[in-house]
This record gives C-alpha cells, structure tokens and sequence, in this order.
C-alpha cells in the first residue's frame, strides 16, 4: 500500500544521511520532497500542510542544529509526526460493565463490512469472548447468505432472521432496525460477551443511509461504532469520513484493503480529519489477514524502518510452543537437524501467512522490494512437497539419498533431481548452522568476517583476526619421506597440539591432557620393513 511513498521518503532521507551540518537550504528542500510525495499519495491537502509544518518548524530548531548527527535526527522527528498523524497510540475496543458489548459496522457498500465482521467476530474468539453476529443488511443482496457462509468459517454463530434481498431489483424485505433489536436480545439470552451488527452501505453518501444507520445506532446503544473505510479510495476517504462522523458519529476507523497496489493516503487522513482512532487494519482476503492498527508500526513499515512487533506476534501465534521445546531440546543435547525438523518448521512458517509479508515487515527491504514482489509463495509447497516424497528413514538420515533415490523423490514430488540436489545443499547448510549454534552454546555463530571471541566463527579460517599481538609462528617443515622420522614427527605435533589447545578455544576443544611419551609406539622397526 505505501511502497511508492516510502520509496520517495527514503530517497528523500538518503541525501541528508552523511552531512556533518544541515542549512535551511537543505531541510528546505527536503520538506518541499517529503510534501510532494505526501500529496502524490493522496493525502488531504490540509493534513500535508500541517505534517510539513511541523517537520519544518521542529528540523530548524535546536534538536537538528545541535545534533551529532543531524541527518537522522530529521528522520526521527519525520517518524514522530507520522505517528502523531496517524493517532500517537493504539486504542483497545471498549468493553461493556454489565452485559454484552455492543459493535456496530457503519460505512459505504463496497468497503468490505461483511467480510470484516467475520474477522473481527474471529479476532475476538481468539481472545476468548463469545460473539455474534447479527445480520441487519437487508438491502444488499445476498448480504445475509454473505455474513452467514463468513460466521460459519470463523466458527461464530450468525443471528438472521430475514433473508433480506436475495436477487438484484428485488424490494428490501424487513427492518434492519427490529432486527439490530432483536439481536441484541438473543445474544443477551444466550450470554454472549459481544455483539457484532453488520449493516447496510450504499455506493454513495446519502440521506436514507445515514437515517438507518442513526436509527440502528438509537435503537441499540452501541458501546462501538466502527466505521469501516476501504484504504484505497483516495481523497474521497475524507469526505466520507466527515459525512459519517456528523450523520452517525462513530468512535474508530477500521481500514481495509490495506494490502492493494494504491497510494494509501486514507491511512494518514482519516485520523487527522475526524480525530477519531484508526483501530484495526484488514490486510488480505483470510480471516487471519486482521490485526490492531498501531501508529508507531505503521509508521515504521512507510519509513522502511521495519515492523518487527508484529512479526514477533505473529510467529507467537503460529509456532507450536511443544514443538518449540523439542527443538531447543534437541539442539542442546546435540542432536542432528533432519529433514522431518525441517518440514515441521516450514509448515509453522506457512501459517504465518504470506510470505512476501513477512518480508516487508523486516527493515531495510525497500531496497529488496523486486525481489519479494518477484518471490514464489509456491516455493514452499515444492519443498514440502520433495520432503514428503522421501521415506521417514530417509528423512532422518539424509546421507542415505544416493543418486537412485533422489531419481525416485524426484519422481514422486514431480520436480526434477537438480531441484532434489538443490534442497538438500541449503538443507546441509542449515544442518551445519544447527550444529555451530549447539557448538556455541546455543547462541547464534558470528558469520564470517565479523571476529569474535571464543567459540566464534571468528576463530576459524576466513574469520576476522583479532587486533593485537599475535604470537610468533612456529615454521612448520615438510613431512619427512623416512617413515621412522615421520613417526615422530607426528607424535611430536601432537604432543604440541594438546599443550597449546586451551579450555574454551575457537573449535570448542577442552583442556588436553600433557603428552605421555610412553604412549607412542617406541618399535619402529616394523616401519622399515
């Protein structure tokens, strides 16, 4: 959604990073940027004014001239005012006292209401309540049979007693209003926590829309009003927005369709304009694609600084905490990775979601973004489908794939055997990961090049060499052709070796024993036979 307005600010940014000292020229030119590109991602004229205002006001004061580094101290104060525009802090729903909770859905036909119900009845199952949905949008058609098949998938009960409008041209059947009442009791009588009333849009604003909204709204008390605004409508989000807010004064925003290609300027209008909380965001077509809008994420996510947060809680939910245990236990008794590990950890990074996603919510990768947008969500259903074609021994013993058996996995996962050849490298990359992270105490190994202290990969060759004295070399001469010579070379290169290795060292030895001369063989005699 804002992948051409991040583009054009971190642009923008890049210039400034690097300068010893910003003049009014510089910070200037960098607001008269950061405007065009606000303006081109159609935010409200108004808000764009106010934004750049502050950016500019703030960025010639004290906090960037006295800076050590004032480039990124413009980058930190376009960050704060983002997140001011965008609502300063998350707003959790407001839950009833006494009785159930109330919700109710306002906004324009098309924007995603019903689909939206279900996510949200879903999102709060999860967090243990007990919701229904009420289906009061008699004038759509098909809209009851719509909210009817969306509860059945989030496994929430759906209250629909008029079928309302089943084909189009058909006249409106039943009051929306008795049937919001109504709702309301049901789910009193068979204690439900909170209830969800999906209601009816219109293509555009208009006096009959907003009458039935308002009278839904009286006749129910709602706890929440939510309206429910589709990201992608542009500058007309504002104008929408302020004729809800004056026709049935709702308490958050709830944007969706936040994953499509446009500008995305809604996000950073609707908040400023109405004053009114942006609450949760629907990111995808899946139940699951819903999450709580937080400013400070979203913020982060437009200036390519990540969103860390809610991967985290996002693989929180996902992960198999048993199967997380097993794992951390295998690993510290040492044991090796094996393909039946690695399917189990794909499958769990599946239920994430997609991963093109999980990638962008990484920071740094709108440097990246071609080559996410160009990744294959379906390279991980050939993985899976490779791993599953081999047997559980070989699974677990991965040395056994001999050429003839990766012709037969081939075969049976219908790939080819330079696609087999090709997993089982990466495969054997991470086994060797898995065993220098054993190795290191089950901490993650230093790549090469980055030095490090013991047990680092630092230590070993291609590693960073620390600073500091180095001890003298010892000249090492060539083995010797004599075989009773070479003998004792040997044993005295290894007499060497045990004295010099110390407790903790790069390659994880202990503490060696001294050597026992009367351990080595004395009769060499056999050697010159």
């Amino acid at each position: 959604m804002f992948a051409n307005l991040s583009d054009r600010l971190t642009s923008t940014f890049r210039n400034l990073r690097g300068k010893g000292r910003l003049t009014e020229a510089d910070i200037d030119g960098t607001i008269r940027e950061i405007r065009r590109a606000l303006l081109d991602a159609d935010v409200a004229v108004s808000v764009v004014k106010t934004f750049t205002g502050n950016v500019r006001e703030r960025a010639l004061g004290v906090e960037v001239s006295g800076a050590l580094n004032p480039g990124e101290q413009v980058v930190k104060i376009v960050n704060e005012e983002l997140i001011a525009i965008l609502g300063g802090e998350s707003r959790q729903l407001r839950h009833a006292k006494h009785g159930p909770t109330v919700i109710m859905l306002a906004g324009l036909q098309g924007a995603g209401k019903t689909t939206l119900a279900g996510k949200l009845a879903h999102h709060l199952k999860e967090q243990g309540h007990t919701p229904l949905l009420v289906a009061a949008d008699l004038q759509r058609p098909n809209a009851v049979n719509q909210l009817q098949v969306v509860g059945e998938r989030a496994g929430v009960p759906v209250f629909a007693p008029e079928p309302g409008v089943t084909r189009e041209g058909e006249r409106e059947r039943g009051n929306p209003v008795k049937v919001a009442k109504k709702g309301l009791k049901e789910a009193e009588q068979r204690q439900h926590s909170v209830v969800i009333v999906d209601t009816a849009g219109r293509l555009g604003v208009d006096a009959e829309l907003m009458k039935q909204a308002a009278d839904i709204r009286k006749a129910i008390e709602p706890d929440e009003v939510l309206f429910v605004i589709d990201a992608m409508i542009g500058q007309d989000a504002v104008a929408t927005a302020t004729a809800f807010q004056q026709g049935v004064d709702f308490t958050g925003v709830v944007l969706t369709k936040l994953d499509g290609d446009t500008r995305g300027g809604a996000a950073l209008s609707v908040r400023e304009v109405t004053g009114r909380p942006i609450m949760f965001a629907s990111t995808g077509e899946k139940l699951t694609d819903f999450e709580v809008f937080h400013p400070d994420r979203m913020a982060g996510r437009i200036l390519d600084m990540g969103d860390v947060l809610t991967l985290i809680e996002q693989a929180e939910k996902a992960f198999d905490q048993d199967e997380a245990a097993r794992m951390a236990e295998k690993v510290s008794k040492g044991e090796d990775f094996t393909f039946t590990d690695f399917l189990s950890q794909m499958q769990q990074l599946k239920n994430m979601g997609s991963m093109k996603k999980m990638l962008g919510m990484l920071p740094g990768m709108g440097a990246m973004r071609d080559q996410i947008e160009n990744f294959d969500e379906r390279e991980l259903v050939r993985t899976e489908a490779i791993i599953q074609s081999m047997t559980p021994l070989e699974r677990d013993n991965p040395k056994l794939l001999n050429g003839s058996r990766r012709a037969r996995i081939a075969r049976g996962s219908g790939m080819t055997v330079a696609d087999i050849n090709s997993l089982v490298k990466r495969f054997e990359q991470a086994q060797q990961m898995m065993r220098a992270i054993n190795a290191n105490g089950g901490n993650m190994p230093q790549l090469p090049g980055q030095g490090g202290g013991p047990g680092a990969w630092g230590g070993m060759p291609g590693g960073k060499k620390s600073k500091g004295k180095q001890a003298p070399q010892r000249k090492v001469k060539g083995k010797s052709g004599n075989p009773a010579k070479r003998a004792q070379q040997e044993a005295a290169a290894k007499n060497r070796a045990s004295k010099q290795a110390a407790p903790g060292s790069a390659f994880g030895l202990g503490k060696q024993e001294d050597f026992d001369p009367s351990s080595v063989d004395a009769d060499l005699s056999k050697y010159l036979k």
